[in-house]
């Protein structure tokens, strides 16, 4: 059993237990400052615990935290390594400190073997923000978080700043411990009430700053681009209007005398109903830059999302393609932005579905400072009430090649960015894509140094005991940041380390059946819902749970043209959309040709007949039915497997995973009908296997 009672808020991956190793010891602190004072906080607390001590200067220490004489500023990078008899974290400035002090926490015992390698640890991006879709008043639609699954926001409530924010505070605690340093605090779909937090509500957003900061945790902020006529009594929002523009530089002004470090703007525009530079028939270099040249003085940037496309599309014209328009918006402008201008670019071209090909513009740009956008909130994934690991989807995306076995990954790619500046929340770095010469965004032809990237993501946290709703759906939280520092980090081995930080002592059982619930998890939420890359088939609005034609005959253009004869979207150069040119080669080419496009994505990029044969030597939809009944299946021997563990975990865990699993089982179930159902009475063509279908 758990060594602590179950508390009112769950401690996540940051039981008092995970610090016995370094609570049982002596530990030494070479450094000041108030970073310094947040590790001496962590490190009496653990002492005090278990039986260690904090020492003096010069007196003897089982482990001994100190910066590298020369640092100076806000280094994140740190050496781990035995000297002597003791175990040193010599860091690069105050921030490295806090981090090199996690790393010895999740190791444990392992941090004072005498045998422990000298090794230097760095972050590979060096801004990794979580964007929180935060409303300040509560939408009629969307709720008080849009896309949330874990109850309300951390930071708002009845229309206005919460009045305790201690549990802010703990939640800076778990992103540090997992590597994050940036939060923006709002929705980027800017509604009234978030807009003023630019001007006569900013002092909401220094509060949380304030409560961020002893954990190296910056702020963002999400802006509407029409504030200048909202706030401002301005005519217009015109990017190259000079009063627009003084109207910025003003206002940062006074968000920078406010928060110092305030961290830079998020900024979706011209994107579904959201406000931005075509309007003026300007471009969106025109609109970044216009913001860009407001937050240069301060050293920080602007992230502009390329989340723009027609969402009025009409469905019968086959020739328009969501999945082309961010790329044919932006990649014209490469060149054009300023630079700290961050294009932020959704890891696909749709929207975050549970298989995409990863998106041609993160490959199209080497003229632009680009940012990876991940979803850790499970919209299309289940929505917490489904067990779905994300990282292995997200470890396929940043290990991505897309001119070559030998070319450079996505993360070697967008992680070459020059590094952002302190104010931006990111130090200057420190030391499947474009020509095969390495050039890209942060390649060698662009002459970048490595460290300095963003990677983004779409936050999961809410106010729920639990943090996201589902407890195991904190593993995707901790993830996205060990992975935004070691993108090629194997994700088996970053679940074995949250289950060792959350189980803390957990039996091989334990730690085995959590291996086998959930290192498979997002291809069994595959298995049940959407098929081979078709994406989509949920219900229209709050997209949970299937609808096969849900989106078929809409504005949204997120179709699958299932008939008669065959399923998919045809996206080739030679007979469909073009968006296959999209691609550099060799992928352009084996996206291209049914013979050569991965079968996981064949349905995306063709429209095949049902009878077509897959690699596997089964037709498409013997392979349709094969995988929704195995996907339910599975889920129910998951239940199962779950049930086991009782008295192995804490019970307020034990119960709600048990819950969870309960819909995911009814969920799954009706995933397999409705689709099995729907493409037996397209196609005609029975199940080889006799089961049922309706």
């Amino acid at each position: 059993m758990p060594d602590t009672p179950s508390p009112t808020i769950h401690p996540a991956w940051l039981p008092s237990s995970a610090f016995r190793a370094l609570g049982s010891r002596r530990v030494r602190i070479d450094a000041a400052g108030p970073l310094a004072d947040t590790v001496r906080a962590e490190v009496s607390r653990a002492c005090s615990l278990f039986g260690g001590a904090l020492v003096p200067p010069e007196a003897p220490a089982d482990l001994i935290l100190t910066t590298a004489p020369a640092a100076s500023g806000g280094g994140e990078g740190y050496r781990l390594a035995r000297r002597g008899a003791a175990t040193v974290v010599i860091a690069d400035g105050p921030a490295g400190l806090l981090y090199g002090m996690f790393e010895v926490v999740r190791r444990g015992e392992a941090a004072f073997d005498p045998a422990l390698p000298d090794e230097r640890h760095e972050p590979a991006f060096g801004l990794r923000v979580l964007d929180h879709w935060d409303n300040v008043d509560v939408h009629p639609v969307m709720g008080q978080v849009e896309r949330g699954y874990a109850g309300g926001s951390l930071f708002w409530r009845d229309g206005r700043l919460r009045d305790d924010l201690t549990r802010v505070g703990e939640y800076a605690r778990l992103l540090a411990a997992s590597g994050v340093n940036a939060v923006t605090v709002n929705n980027v779909n800017v509604h009234a009430g978030e807009t003023h937090l630019l001007t006569d509500r900013l002092g909401e957003v220094a509060a949380i700053a304030s409560t961020l900061r002893p954990y190296a945790i910056r702020v963002h902020l999400a802006v509407n681009f029409a504030a200048p006529v909202i706030l401002g009594d301005l005519p217009t929002a015109d990017p190259l209007d000079e009063r627009v523009r003084r109207w910025w530089s003003d206002t940062t002004d006074r968000v920078f005398a406010t928060i110092p470090d305030f961290g830079g703007y998020l900024v979706k525009a011209d994107s579904e109903g959201q406000p931005g530079p075509f309007t003026y028939g300007r471009t969106h270099a025109d609109g970044a830059g216009m913001l860009a040249a407001a937050l240069a003085p301060h050293g920080a940037p602007v992230r502009w999302r390329a989340f723009v496309y027609n969402h009025h599309q009409d469905w019968r014209d086959r020739s328009t393609d969501r999945a082309r328009a961010a790329h044919d918006h932006f990649a014209p402008l490469d060149g054009r932005f300023a630079d700290n201008v961050i294009l932020q670019v959704k890891y696909g071209p749709i929207d975050f579905q549970t298989r995409e090909p990863v998106s041609p513009v993160l490959f199209a740009m080497p003229n632009t400072r680009l940012a990876l956008e991940l979803q850790v909130t499970q919209e299309y994934t289940g929505q917490q009430r489904h067990l779905c690991y994300l990282p292995p989807m997200w470890s396929g995306i940043l290990g991505f090649r897309a001119t070559g076995d030998n070319a450079p990954t996505l993360a070697a790619l967008l992680s070459g960015a020059p590094g952002l500046p302190a104010a931006a929340g990111a130090p200057a770095a420190a030391g499947s894509s474009v020509a095969g010469s390495g050039a890209g965004p942060g390649g060698a032809a662009s002459g970048r140094t490595s460290g300095g990237g963003v990677l983004s993501a779409v936050s999961n946290v809410g106010d729920d005991p639990f943090w996201t709703g589902h407890p195991l759906a904190q593993a995707n939280l901790y993830a996205v940041g060990r992975l935004a520092w070691t993108p090629d980090r194997d994700p088996a081995a970053i679940l074995d380390e949250w289950i060792t930080l959350t189980f803390s002592g957990a039996p091989d059982r334990l730690r085995r059946t959590l291996h086998e619930l959930m290192d498979d998890s997002w291809q069994t939420y595959e298995q049940y819902t959407a098929p081979l890359g078709v994406g989509f088939m949920v219900r229209p609005g709050h997209h949970y749970g299937p609808d096969v034609d849900g989106y078929e005959y809409t504005p949204w253009g997120t179709y699958h043209f299932a008939d008669r004869d065959g399923v998919g979207v045809d996206r080739t150069v030679a007979t469909g959309t073009g968006f296959t040119a999209q691609y550099p080669v060799p992928w352009s080419d084996r996206y291209e040709s049914r013979d050569t496009c991965p079968d996981e994505l064949l349905l995306f990029f063709h429209h095949v007949p049902y009878t077509h044969v897959l690699r596997s030597g089964v037709t498409v939809i013997q392979h349709i039915y094969d995988t929704r009944f195995a996907g339910a299946q599975r889920v129910a021997e998951m239940q199962s497997q779950w049930r086991e563990l009782a008295g192995l975990v804490d019970p307020a865990v034990h119960a709600r995973v048990t819950e969870r699993l309960a819909e995911q089982l009814r969920s799954a179930e009706e995933w397999r009908d409705q689709v099995n159902t729907y493409f037996y009475r397209k196609s005609g063509i029975p199940d080889a296997k006799g089961r049922t279908i309706h």
